[in-house]
């Protein structure tokens, strides 16, 4: 019997709409016993998509469907479309040193190819990471002076060409000891400074 951990490569394809403004990266997804839905953020447990509500529509059940115990995938790529939101994960390959989706046992095999990402979303100059594991992975691509952003203070990177501002936000994860509508709060703020709300 092999010992030996096996390497994921990313289940989904890269979300990025031609008029993405803002890129969201988390670390990796969670295992798939775990998904509602072929898309970012499948785990009915995680706060994402009820902070998007709560953000958007004041309503945290606006992309639920409730009876069900599921997400309104549609909608949520629909409405992701139409305000120029990408997402893909700091991650392509990793190794679950555990078999569950805590950061904490997730290591990175192998990074995102930021560069090639970004290629795909010409007016994209903002990045957000949901997570401190999502925010280490990203750093890795960045230049080695960028500072690491953390959750309430932007830091600039000037990569590929480009001038971005990172941005570090409270996870999404029921694990993160924070308020639902706190983390709300945060990502308000920062859909506003980018100018989608």
């Amino acid at each position: 019997m092999s010992t030996e951990l096996e390497i994921e490569t990313h289940p989904l394809e890269p979300f990025l709409p031609a008029n993405a403004k803002l890129l969201m990266m988390g670390s990796f997804p969670p295992p798939k016993t775990r998904w509602k839905m072929e898309f970012y953020y499948p785990n009915y447990q995680n706060d994402m998509w009820k902070i998007f509500g709560l953000a958007f529509f004041g309503n945290k059940e606006h992309f639920l469907d409730i009876a069900n115990k599921n997400f309104k995938e549609q909608q949520i790529r629909d409405f992701l479309m139409q305000k120029g939101i990408a997402i893909f994960d700091t991650a392509y390959q990793i190794i679950r040193l555990k078999g569950n989706a805590s950061d904490k046992f997730l290591h990175i095999a192998q990074a995102t190819d930021l560069s090639k990402l970004l290629q795909q979303i010409p007016e994209c100059h903002s990045i957000m990471t949901t997570g401190d594991k999502a925010t280490d992975t990203l750093m890795l691509s960045m230049p080695e002076a960028t500072e690491k952003p953390k959750i309430g203070q932007p830091s600039k990177a000037c990569f590929a060409e480009r001038e971005l501002t990172l941005y570090r936000m409270p996870s999404s994860s029921r694990a993160y000891p924070l308020a639902l509508e706190k983390k709300a709060e945060a990502y308000t703020q920062l859909f506003k400074e980018i100018g989608l709300l």
